[in-house]
């Protein structure tokens, strides 16, 4: 085959189209609905993120949203997070991060622990923050810096339950679109 040839059936192949499954629609768009509701979620994240790195504030919401398997918000924070220099390496292994640790610092890996623990409190036998990781989140944030982290956490935790529930539709979200 020439070089010619080759290169068409290349092009051939690269235009092919694949298939994707049906995108499911969102159950509701609550937020024309809840007007007051999403206009205050808004302002509770803004006022949560204050102070924290942006960084760190997209890596605790997508491995909430990871958790929570929010695909809405993992698709935003992702692109947001991307937006922000955040590496996709980073992003990647962030749903390993436990065999992962050297791709963060310390305060990240304290912050993505403090995440799991707050995300999780529901699970059978835990009903509070463990103290060891209570302690080393401690460690690495200022009180005032700690309790931004919490709000940013209980906040992505509470935008995960509005698109789960109303299954809101991924693959849409252009960075910055929602503030």
């Amino acid at each position: 085959m020439s070089t010619a040839q080759e290169t068409t059936a290349q092009e051939t192949t690269a235009q092919e189209t694949v298939e994707y499954a049906t995108e499911h629609p969102p159950r509701m768009r609550w937020a024309e609905h809840a007007p007051e509701v999403y206009k205050a979620m808004v302002r509770l994240d803004a006022a949560a993120r204050r102070g924290l790195d942006p960084k760190l504030c997209e890596l605790v919401k997508i491995r909430a949203s990871q958790l929570n398997h929010c695909a809405f918000c993992l698709d935003m924070h992702t692109k947001d997070a991307l937006a922000a220099g955040e590496s996709v390496e980073r992003i990647v292994q962030l749903g390993a991060w436990e065999e992962s640790r050297h791709f963060y610092t310390e305060k990240e890996l304290a912050a993505i622990e403090l995440t799991e623990a707050i995300t999780l409190l529901p699970e059978p036998g835990r009903g509070f923050v463990p103290d060891e990781v209570w302690d080393r989140a401690a460690q690495h944030f200022e009180e005032a810096e700690l309790a931004q982290l919490i709000a940013a956490i209980t906040v992505i935790n509470a935008w995960n339950r509005f698109g789960v529930a109303t299954r809101m539709t991924p693959g849409h979200y252009r960075p910055g679109q929602h503030g």
